[in-house]
């Protein structure tokens, strides 16, 4: 990213730059899923756990989820023992914190109510003594005037991403294949609906 954005600076130095958040969301995840392996494997050292248990429902969006699952969620996490339960809940929050900051965009918002959703992440991410915590703050302030450029933009590649996700998964699905023609072809039909009417390997 890093060499990207700088390619962009020297090619279009007027250019706009926008840290998508697909991406940030992604990688508050990564985040959360870090701390909950280190803890488990300091303290547990093995699967077969709860919090392993629980793993796809902390990466899943509060805001997606009815009240009763997130409260079952945090209750789940509370009868954890506290050297566990408390830092994977402190992440959890931290990444809540983040796409609550990242939810208002397209929603205009006006400078106070950035700066305290952004304030409680930080405050969030320096109390809890998380080193994973400690660098993804590191990071949101490192690309902080992209983010916010998205925040008053609203503007995202998540439809292309999500596209050559499908892409990356077929080739995968069809590694080993001999005919490169018919890899093109799935791909064309996982991809697009208007493709299949007239599809053509060349």
């Amino acid at each position: 990213m890093p060499a990207r954005a700088a390619a962009i600076r020297r090619v279009l130095p007027q250019a706009t730059l926008v840290v998508d958040h697909f991406h940030l969301v992604q990688l508050a995840n990564q985040t959360l899923t870090e701390v909950r392996r280190r803890v488990t494997v300091t303290h547990r050292g093995r699967k077969g756990n709860r919090e392993w248990e629980l793993r796809n429902r902390l990466t899943r969006s509060a805001a997606r989820m009815r009240g009763e699952h997130v409260d079952a969620l945090l209750d789940e996490l509370s009868n954890l023992p506290r050297v566990i339960g408390a830092p994977i809940t402190v992440a959890w929050n931290a990444k809540e914190d983040l796409l609550d900051l990242l939810a208002t965009a397209r929603t205009r918002p006006d400078r106070e109510q950035v700066r305290d959703l952004l304030y409680r992440f930080y405050r969030r991410c320096a109390d809890a003594g998380l080193p994973e915590l400690q660098r993804l703050a590191t990071t949101v302030e490192t690309w902080w005037p992209e983010i916010l450029a998205f925040l008053h933009t609203g503007i995202t590649n998540v439809g292309s991403e999500g596209t050559n996700r499908v892409i990356k998964t077929i080739a995968r699905d069809a590694y080993g294949f001999r005919n490169p023609g018919n890899q093109r072809l799935r791909t064309r039909c996982a991809t697009t609906r208007r493709a299949r009417g007239h599809l053509d390997a060349r």
